[in-house]
């Protein structure tokens, strides 16, 4: 008898610390989408409050075709400027600083296909302004909040349905 395991399609994985200002903006997006559920099909997505994701969630790979981690993303342009990144981008762009996040990201990405299956992965990320003790975004950021979750809906909704 063959076991076979249903994987959802999509894992959208908020990252951050939402004490160090900028640097939480992927968990603030999770709870923003947390509110609109309902608009979503809970067969086929999940999403996680990643927190300052550890390679301890790895696990969590195993159970998605596809995962669209949320994130800061420091690239050097001006405060608020949204990227859309593919693993290849976060590998190849040895000029990107990249977030302790990414850098644990690849990692559990490599155990999870050690385990027996990796998932593709895209990236919306933020330029953030301002990381340093505090439970607000800066305004910079806030303002560009709206833009970053609609270019994050655009990727879920292209996910989905396979676009």
């Amino acid at each position: 008898m063959e076991i076979v395991i249903e994987m959802k399609k999509l894992l959208v994985l908020g990252v951050g610390n939402i004490l160090m200002m900028d640097e939480g903006i992927g968990v603030h997006a999770v709870h923003e989408f947390w509110k609109e559920k309902e608009d979503f099909d809970d067969t086929l997505v999940d999403f996680i409050d990643g927190g300052t994701f550890t390679q301890d969630i790895f696990y969590l790979f195993e159970e998605y075709e596809q995962v669209l981690v949320l994130d800061i993303v420091r690239a050097g342009h001006e405060p608020g400027t949204i990227y859309s990144l593919d693993e290849g981008d976060l590998i190849q762009n040895e000029k990107q600083m990249l977030s302790l996040h990414d850098v644990d990201l690849l990692d559990s990405l490599d155990m999870a296909q050690m385990r027996g299956h990796r998932p593709t992965i895209k990236i919306v990320g933020i330029e953030p302004e301002k990381i340093d003790w505090g439970t607000q975004m800066t305004p910079v950021i806030v303002k560009a909040f709206p833009a970053f979750m609609k270019v994050a809906r655009k990727h879920i909704e292209k996910l989905l349905n396979g676009i």
